[in-house]
């Protein structure tokens, strides 16, 4: 069956070693997570409620009233981690992971020095400077590092809440990532997930889809077939995001936001 061809599979990295290592991606999404409104969608008639993607992530994901702990939070796929910040104005300790060194040596970057400068991409080779800066209200002990989703370091420990932000569709094996999560998630605690469902072969073998072929059907459908054992499915819902390219081409999709709650 699937999940047993997976089970057999060779470890693969997450993405080739290059694809997220670049300066023009770098910038990209340090503006993505750090930009304002107006640098992000300039245009009055674009599409404003997909901006704060990495934000909302957070405040529309973490369900406090039904978590009983916040002592521990892991931003799985942090990228330049817009989000680990927020999520530690709620918890007492965060850890943001990403296979992206570029990306988790700007956070780090970020965190350390409290900003971080970046280019926004006009035209061509035009460019406008501008500086990610370290969101106010951050009270828990935060830090980042470099590392592979479907290969995390042993001693992580477990936490009350688990975010994988638009991770799953761009690892070579994503239930290498999944088969983790009940040891990562405490009991009681909450797991969000959010995915586009861009797959690609680029990045995923066919045969390592979650879903999304004929045969075997929807994406969360696949999610959830694996996770059911462990988790309850608590809520789905719509996320739009949006990535500048330049000034004027965007990037908007709509992923698809999961929130699972660990069985005791």
């Amino acid at each position: 069956g699937y999940l047993a061809k997976l089970t057999n599979a060779p470890r693969m990295r997450c993405m080739d070693s290059g694809t997220y290592e670049s300066d023009e991606l770098l910038h990209q999404y340090l503006l993505f997570h750090y930009g304002t409104d107006q640098e992000q969608m300039p245009w009055p008639s674009g599409p404003t409620q997909a901006l704060e993607f990495p934000v909302r992530c957070v405040r529309e994901g973490v369900k406090p009233e039904q978590l009983p702990l916040r002592n521990r939070a892991l931003d799985v796929g942090c990228a330049v981690g817009r989000a680990s910040f927020e999520l530690a104005k709620l918890f007492g300790e965060v850890i943001g992971i990403d296979y992206s060194h570029a990306f988790i040596e700007a956070a780090t970057s970020l965190l350390n020095s409290g900003e971080h400068p970046f280019e926004i991409k006009e035209t061509g080779a035009i460019t406008s400077k501008s500086i990610a800066r370290v969101p106010s209200g951050v009270s828990g002990q935060l830090r980042f590092e470099q590392g592979d989703a479907q290969d995390l370091r042993s001693g992580l420990g477990q936490f009350d809440f688990v975010l994988a932000a638009n991770l799953l569709c761009r690892l070579a094996h994503p239930m290498c990532f999944l088969e983790t999560l009940p040891n990562l998630v405490r009991p009681s605690g909450q797991l969000v997930i959010t995915t586009p469902n861009t797959w690609l072969e680029e990045f995923t073998a066919r045969e390592f889809w979650l879903g999304a072929t004929p045969e075997t059907g929807a994406p969360l459908e696949a999610i959830r077939d694996y996770l059911e054992p462990t988790f309850v499915l608590d809520k789905v819902w719509d996320m739009p995001f949006l990535i500048r390219e330049h000034h004027r081409k965007y990037q908007w999709s709509v992923a698809q936001a999961s929130r699972w709650i660990r069985k005791d």
